[in-house]
């Protein structure tokens, strides 16, 4: 199942925490170089993906996350420094924009722990930081990185806690309560690491993408080399999702146009490679609510739904 962002190029595509059938997608004019954004909420039918409601803003939106608190709030990462907090039950624009990076806000996330309703966002300007929603500034920044801070992902089991990945090859890991020192640097490719994820089903371990096109899983404990390395992407790995059902699965988008699903406790780990677009394939997600599902996105304006083979459930 597929749906067209016409002329917008796919940055990330999020399914909803709430509804198994709705799923966000960010994107960009002219590939995210220039001109706006929008933000489309999409609905997965067994008739086919048909668009919800979409919201324009001024510039690129590189990244989306859903509320965990609110099923109608969702936050983008925008290229004009900004994060934008939205509500589909106001279609006007965000409820609000706040504004402190210097460069362009590449990722952002809700935090997933109970009792914690926080936002995390990953810049240009080498830095992350941590805000409420519901408020104007922010509460605290993490500087540490020595390039570009490309993702931060909250960890799922672990209050107060969330992993950034960076151009300076490093994957660093913080404590919100101390954001003057990272708890963990490690460098984890010898280039560029765009992308991070914490297994669902074990606390201390992490997955980590590259440009040199390998993934890298990490056991935070014992941080001196990989558990685990995949390798098999021809480009980039862009984005790396952790499966919500098995602790052993991955899934991975990359520049190579392609997605990628692994097993990394096989010794053939890659169990399927989906070839369904023609550019680069930013956006991958797995449906919390469907076993199997998943979501991808591309520069080449689409979106599509659908259950790899080796996810059918049996």
């Amino acid at each position: 199942m597929s749906f067209r962002t016409a002329q917008r190029h796919g940055y990330a595509v999020e399914f909803s925490p709430y509804y198994p059938q709705l799923l966000a997608c960010a994107t960009c004019q002219h590939y995210g170089i220039a001109g706006s954004g929008s933000l489309f909420l999409l609905e997965s039918l067994p008739q086919g993906v048909r668009p919800v409601q979409k919201f324009d803003w001024n510039d690129g939106l590189f990244d989306v996350t859903w509320s965990e608190n609110n099923e109608h709030v969702l936050v983008t990462a925008s290229g004009d420094g900004s994060i934008q907090v939205w509500d589909t039950a106001r279609p006007q624009g965000p409820i609000k924009s706040l504004r402190e990076h210097t460069k362009e806000v590449y990722a952002v996330d809700w935090s997933q722990t109970r009792g914690e309703q926080f936002v995390l966002s990953a810049s240009w300007d080498q830095s992350v930081k941590l805000w409420d929603p519901a408020g104007d500034k922010s509460i605290a920044t993490f500087l540490g990185h020595q390039h570009v801070v490309y993702s931060a992902i909250w960890s799922p089991h672990i209050p107060c806690c969330f992993a950034s990945t960076s151009g300076d090859h490093t994957l660093r890991v913080w404590d919100t309560r101390n954001p003057q020192i990272s708890k963990l640097v490690l460098t984890a490719h010898d280039a560029e690491v765009l992308s991070c994820d914490w297994c669902k089903y074990d606390d201390n371990l992490i997955v980590s993408g590259s440009v040199d096109g390998t993934m890298r899983g990490w056991d935070i404990r014992r941080p001196q080399s990989p558990v685990f390395q995949l390798d098999g992407h021809t480009y980039a790995v862009k984005r790396v999702k952790c499966y919500p059902f098995e602790r052993n699965i991955v899934g991975s988008s990359s520049y190579d146009f392609s997605v990628k699903i692994w097993d990394f406790s096989r010794p053939q780990p890659c169990l399927e490679t989906i070839e369904h677009h023609s550019e680069f394939v930013y956006g991958f997600d797995f449906n919390l609510h469907v076993p199997g599902q998943v979501a991808d996105c591309s520069w080449d304006e689409w979106v599509r739904v659908y259950t790899p083979k080796c996810l059918v459930p049996t």
